[in-house]
C-alpha cells in the first residue's frame, strides 16, 4: 500500500499546489488557462508525437484495446444516463450530461501522469489510444446528443458533423495523427527536433497536474446532492468496473494496456466538464461533481490500484 501511496500522493500534492496557488492569489484564472493551453497545444502533443513516431505501427495500432475501452466507456455512459433519465426522472439533456461526467476521463491532465508512474513510458502510447477513443468516438456522440437536445431544431447528424470538424483541428488529434503517419512511413525525426520535443515533453505532467488544481480553485460548488453523488459513483466506480468487464470480454490485451485502461477510467472526469455544462445551464452541477470527484478520487484511485494488483488481474503491469 505504501508503494501505491508513493504513486498517488505526489499527484495530489501537485493538484493541491495548483489549488492553493490560485486561492492565495499567486496565479490568476487567466494564468491557469494560459498554462492549460500550453500543455494542450504544445507540451502534450509533442510528447504524444514523439512516443508514437518512435514505435512500430503494429505496436501502437491495438484494435482490441480500442474496442475494449470504447465498449467499457459506452456501457458506463449508457448505464448512468438511463438511470438518471428513467429512475431519477431527470430531463434528457441532464441525463446526457450525467452520462458524460460518468464516462469521460481526465486522461491527459490526470490519467497520464499516474499511468507513467505505474507502467512507464509505454503509457504515452496507450493514453494516445484512449485520447482517440474519447475525442473521435465518445465526445462527438455525447456533444451531438447534448446539442440536439439543448438547442431546439438542431439535428443529431448536423451537430455530429460540426463537432467532428472542430475536433479534427484539436492539437492532440493532429499530433496523434502525425505520430501514426511517421510510424507508418518509418520516418526518422532529426536529432535537434527530437531534443526540442524532449524539452517540451518533460514539462507536461507536472504542469498538467498544477492546472487541474488551479481549475478546481475557480470551480463554483453547488448543485443537487443526489445528481453529484450519482456522477461521482459512475466515474470512480462504474466506469472502471465497466472497463474491467470489457477487458474480460475482449481477450488478448497486454497487461500494461489493461493497467492503463483501468487507471484512465478510474480518474475524475475531464477538467472542462463544467464548460460543457455551462452551455446548457448546468454549470453548478458539473462544477460540484468535478470538485467532489477529484477529492474522493485520492482514495478511490489508490484502492483501484491496490485491488487490481491483489487480484492479479493486471499481473505483469507493475501493480502486483
Amino acid at each position: 500500500m505504501l508503494d501505491i501511496l508513493a504513486i498517488t500522493t505526489p499527484v495530489f500534492i501537485l493538484i493541491g499546489a495548483g489549488f492553493g496557488a490560485v486561492r492565495a492569489g499567486l496565479f490568476s484564472s487567466t494564468d491557469v488557462r494560459a498554462m492549460g493551453r500550453f500543455v494542450i497545444q504544445f507540451a502534450l502533443p509533442a510528447m504524444l508525437f514523439k512516443t508514437l513516431s518512435q514505435r512500430s505501427i503494429g505496436e501502437i495500432m491495438n484494435l482490441r484495446f480500442l474496442l475494449a475501452y470504447l465498449l467499457g466507456s459506452l456501457l458506463a455512459c449508457a448505464a448512468v444516463a438511463l438511470f438518471a433519465r428513467y429512475a431519477a426522472r431527470r430531463a434528457p439533456l441532464t441525463a446526457v450530461l450525467i452520462g458524460m461526467g460518468g464516462s469521460m476521463s481526465n486522461s491527459i491532465f490526470l490519467g497520464l501522469p499516474i499511468a507513467l508512474q505505474v507502467v512507464g513510458p509505454v503509457a504515452s502510447v496507450i493514453v494516445a489510444l484512449v485520447v482517440m477513443v474519447e475525442n473521435l468516438m465518445m465526445l462527438p456522440l455525447l456533444l451531438a446528443a447534448a446539442e440536439s437536445l439543448g438547442k431546439p431544431g438542431a439535428g443529431l447528424l448536423p451537430a455530429l458533423l460540426r463537432i467532428f470538424e472542430r475536433l479534427l483541428k484539436n492539437p492532440l488529434v493532429i499530433a496523434i495523427s502525425a505520430g501514426f503517419l511517421a510510424s507508418l512511413l518509418e520516418l526518422t525525426i532529426p536529432t535537434p527536433a527530437v531534443k526540442a520535443i524532449d524539452l517540451l515533453s518533460v514539462t507536461s505532467a507536472g504542469v498538467a497536474l498544477f492546472v487541474v488544481g488551479g481549475n478546481l480553485a475557480r470551480a463554483p460548488v453547488g448543485g443537487m446532492l443526489g445528481d453529484v453523488g450519482l456522477i461521482v459513483f459512475a466515474k470512480l466506480v462504474l466506469h472502471p468496473a465497466a472497463v474491467v468487464l470489457a477487458l474480460l470480454l475482449v481477450p488478448g490485451i497486454e497487461p500494461a494496456y489493461q493497467a492503463v485502461a483501468v487507471l484512465i477510467a478510474c480518474v475524475p472526469m475531464m477538467s472542462i466538464y463544467p464548460i460543457f455544462g455551462q452551455q446548457y445551464g448546468q454549470e453548478n452541477l458539473c462544477s460540484a461533481a468535478l470538485v467532489v470527484t477529484t477529492v474522493v478520487s485520492f482514495a478511490s484511485i489508490t484502492l483501484w490500484i491496490w485491488a487490481l494488483g491483489r487480484a492479479g488481474l493486471l499481473a505483469g503491469a507493475g501493480l502486483g
